[in-house]
């Protein structure tokens, strides 16, 4: 009898560790927090930075690679200059947001011709068609998505395969969200084999996002904006998509189950973001990723990026 004992005793602890084995397989642990590579899918050069710090600050994030656009009185030629120095970690992305695209003038034409001219031009920055103001910094824009110059953005996304990034606020668009939400799905549709995406994360809740993932295959979100660092230094209704230092619930639910559907980015849009304030971004997101599985927190620090940008 002891034995017998003894033998189902060591058949308990046999299968209780090939069970363990098979759960292990399954959902690997999530790889050690400082070896996942980040690409910062949407950041942004404006007036008064020196381009020689971007590199070296990307260095102490851990970011790998950006993708990177001029504003304000920023040159894209400089913006292709700099990837063409850097090609493994710049990305150049073209440029539509300005006057010229606000009102739809010439110079808009000539803005994205200049910028196709040069072959370090790989990606599209955001396009602005619903924009609440921003102190003295940025004005309201709002520029539907059939617009003729949100069409002629549209059309270059599509002609050159890369992924088209919407900003709506749709949070803070009020009586506009309705009529920009079905615009974006329709669009959505009209291209199902098209990635669209949505920066600032759309300043969506957890249910709005997931709705959006269940119906539309080709349908993604940027993670800039979206954390409580930014939110203590803005008015503004972005999503927070953090608990303390981790995922919130809910957000970690979708991270998990649809992994493919996520892209950190940063969005470093002035001057006094490319420090400290980029820094802390990145640190947080690395402490959240790595409580994460470790497909999952790859697939959202670079692999999305990758497929979908080509990088």
């Amino acid at each position: 009898m002891q034995v017998v004992n003894g033998m189902t005793r060591l058949a308990v602890i046999v299968l209780s560790l090939a069970t363990l084995a098979a759960i292990g397989e399954k959902s690997p642990p999530a790889q050690a927090a400082e070896e996942i590579p980040f690409i910062d899918a949407h950041s942004q050069v404006a007036a008064g930075l020196d381009m020689n710090e971007i590199i070296p600050l990307m260095d102490k994030a851990g970011v790998r690679r950006v993708i990177l656009s001029a504003r304000n009185d920023r040159s894209p030629d400089e913006i292709a200059d700099f990837a063409a120095a850097n090609p493994g970690r710049i990305t150049a992305a073209v440029r539509t947001k300005g006057n010229a695209f606000n009102r739809n003038t010439p110079g808009f034409d000539a803005l994205l011709k200049a910028q196709l001219g040069r072959r370090e031009f790989s990606a599209m920055a955001e396009v602005i068609l619903w924009h609440a103001r921003k102190g003295n910094k940025a004005p309201e824009m709002i520029i539907p998505l059939d617009s003729p110059q949100a069409q002629k953005a549209l059309s270059l996304a599509l002609q050159r395969a890369w992924p088209f990034i919407a900003h709506i606020e749709f949070a803070a668009a009020g009586w506009d969200r309705d009529s920009f939400m079905e615009k974006f799905e329709a669009t959505a549709r009209s291209h199902p084999g098209h990635p669209f995406a949505l920066i600032h994360m759309g300043q969506l809740d957890p249910g709005e996002a997931g709705r959006l993932i269940q119906a539309h295959p080709n349908v993604y979100f940027l993670t800039s904006h979206s954390n409580p660092i930014n939110k203590a230094e803005s008015n503004q209704p972005w999503a927070n998509l953090f608990s303390g230092e981790r995922l919130a619930p809910e957000w970690k639910a979708l991270f998990i189950k649809h992994r493919d559907r996520f892209v950190l980015a940063f969005d470093n849009v002035f001057a006094e973001h490319w420090g400290p304030f980029f820094l802390e971004q990145a640190a947080l997101w690395r402490g959240a990723l790595a409580d994460l599985p470790a497909e999952v927190a790859h697939a959202v620090a670079h692999g999305n990026a990758e497929r979908l940008w080509k990088l």
